[in-house]
């Protein structure tokens, strides 16, 4: 079994994310970088996978400009046996990657492609499910629990109500939440194995596919800011002001 892993280099989790002065974007010149962190579980699980002696290959694929071989570096780091970077200047949008990644499928020819839930920089949770319909293979996103049988996967789903089980045919596309593991750190020595590891360099053009944008961004701001709270001294003092002045009740 193959299992192909797409990450996606973002801004760090731990940044506080500013807004550029003429409101076209976010700040992005000398801002710490990181794999989305649903990516890192994507990873993780597949590198599991393979420990486990249920599949062979593990293979990091990222779509963005030259600079996102760091994201497939790290992905080699803790496992990976190769990397493919799609490089694309600029800003791609999810209809764009799914694309890419439909030729990188059928390039490659995997069993199982895991990625994250979403990304944590557009939010947009659309990848996976628009690369699933692309290729006409089964999904199962939002997955907290893989479980790989002979030619099916049980899968676990976070849902608004609980969780959901269920259980789809091999090849399958599978988006994968932050409760689905703990991913592990790179080691010193395997960072310095990564070095070695082929990292294979394709143009988005070479592949054919139009990553022209659909969207027009009109401007970016930040959320509006919260006012402070207040404390109040007896749960008849809230409730007048929840009635009288919030006009909740």
């Amino acid at each position: 079994m193959k299992i192909l892993v797409a990450v996606k280099r973002v801004i760090d989790y731990n940044v506080q994310i500013r807004v550029k002065e003429d409101n076209s974007g976010v700040v992005t010149d000398n801002v710490k970088m990181s794999t989305n962190p649903p990516d890192d579980n994507a990873i993780e699980e597949a590198v599991k996978i393979k420990e486990a002696g249920k599949a062979k290959e593990v293979v990091a694929v990222s779509v963005g400009e030259e600079k996102a071989q760091e994201t497939v570096r790290k992905a080699l780091a803790v496992g990976a046996d190769r990397g493919i970077l799609v490089k694309v200047n600029g800003v791609i949008e999810p209809l764009a990657v799914s694309k890419i990644l439909k030729k990188i499928v059928e390039k490659e020819k995997p069993d199982l492609v895991f990625m994250g839930k979403q990304a944590i920089d557009d939010d947009c949770n659309q990848t996976g499910q628009m690369l699933a319909a692309l290729l006409n293979w089964p999904q199962a996103t939002f997955a907290s629990k893989i479980e790989v049988k002979e030619k099916t996967l049980e899968v676990t789903r976070e849902v608004d109500e609980g969780l959901e089980t269920i259980e789809v045919n091999v090849p399958a596309i599978v988006t994968c939440d932050l409760r689905l593991n703990e991913p592990r750190y790179a080691s010193l020595p395997n960072i310095m194995k990564a070095k070695k590891k082929p990292i294979e360099q394709i143009s988005a053009g070479d592949l054919g596919v139009d990553v022209k944008s659909r969207i027009e961004q009109i401007k970016v701001e930040e959320p509006p800011k919260r006012k402070a709270g207040i404390k109040v001294a007896s749960v008849e003092e809230l409730v007048q002001k929840l009635k009288n002045e919030a006009k909740v009740i």
